[in-house]
């Protein structure tokens, strides 16, 4: 694979971190665009890259940052926003995403590997139908365009398991909406994988991979294997859909917003998909039981672990 000078938006976020430091230790020299410097997460850099001072929403200075770039990467995304209009996610998504093609031709970039969502464009969310908009502006481009729709990610720090994994340290009784909602977590490694194979291969060029795990699991029986994991008893108690509306209403208000109303209009569309876009890019996916217990740092884990240790230096 031939080093590239490729752009990132979206870069210090979860798949982010990843993915820069599996794009860095493959040669390639990786800017990463932000508009507020974050002194914490520059420490962190690994050679090969720089964070740069940008406002994305300005598609003059984009097309400078992109100038002598080989390939761009926009992993740009939110999950929640303030109130229910759907602005938030029109702009994150569907507004940036014209902006970004836009600068592209600008500066006459033609790689672009697009981040989305399994279920993109379905449902009645706003984050699956502004989703589905920035594809539509990503395939009505010319562009050398490859886009990824991933099922919910897993592994270190993530925002699944480890979010319940709180939730259930400070609740002995869990009330969960949408709990026969069905998931194919697909783990963080995969993903990075599959923008690393497609970034240099022609093939993947206007394509669309759908990215999820070998497992389907609902999301009540994920989080009590979470509990079980952690070895904790605890009351995981599903909700009627009357009773779930009434909590995401309430979680907007929550500092950090855990939970939301749009959250529970995704959920109502199963995270399951089609055409497994990891076989298709020669991946073999990673089960979510495989890592579970490793991830969660469970008690039985670190006992493990400490004996692994105590019989190699015995």
């Amino acid at each position: 694979m031939s080093s590239k000078r490729i752009v990132v938006l979206g870069g210090t976020g979860f798949v982010g971190r990843h993915l820069i430091s599996r794009l860095c230790a493959e040669g390639h020299l990786v800017t990463v665009l932000s508009r507020n410097l974050d002194a914490h997460f520059v420490r962190y850099l690994p050679p090969g890259s720089q964070l740069v001072t940008c406002d994305v929403y300005d598609g003059a200075a984009l097309a400078r940052a992109f100038s002598g770039t080989d390939a761009v990467i926009n992993l740009v995304g939110i999950l929640n926003e303030k109130g229910s209009s759907g602005q938030g996610f029109r702009r994150a998504h569907s507004e940036l995403t014209y902006i970004v093609v836009s600068a592209c031709r600008n500066a006459g970039v033609k790689r672009l590997l697009q981040m989305s969502a399994l279920n993109a464009g379905r449902g009645q969310s706003h984050y699956l139908h502004t989703r589905g908009e920035a594809e539509n502006v990503v395939k009505a481009s010319h562009l050398d365009w490859t886009i990824f729709q991933p099922s919910v990610i897993f592994g270190p720090d993530d925002g699944l398991l480890t979010r319940f994994r709180e939730l259930l340290r400070l609740a002995p009784v869990l009330p969960l909406a949408r709990p026969n909602a069905k998931l194919a977590p697909v783990y963080i490694k995969d993903v990075v994988e599959a923008f690393v194979r497609a970034l240099d291969n022609p093939a993947t060029i206007r394509q669309v991979y759908e990215l999820y795990g070998p497992e389907i699991i609902t999301l009540k029986k994920l989080v009590r294997r979470i509990a079980q994991v952690m070895g904790w008893r605890r009351l995981v108690l599903p909700l009627p859909d009357a009773l779930g509306w009434m909590q995401a209403m309430i979680a907007e208000w929550i500092p950090g917003k855990p939970f939301s109303r749009d959250n529970f209009r995704s959920l109502a569309t199963d995270s399951v998909g089609g055409i497994d876009g990891l076989h298709r890019l020669g991946i073999t996916p990673t089960p979510l039981s495989a890592r579970i217990d490793r991830l969660l740092g469970s008690a039985d884990s670190r006992q493990k672990r400490l004996d692994r240790y105590r019989r190699q230096t015995a």
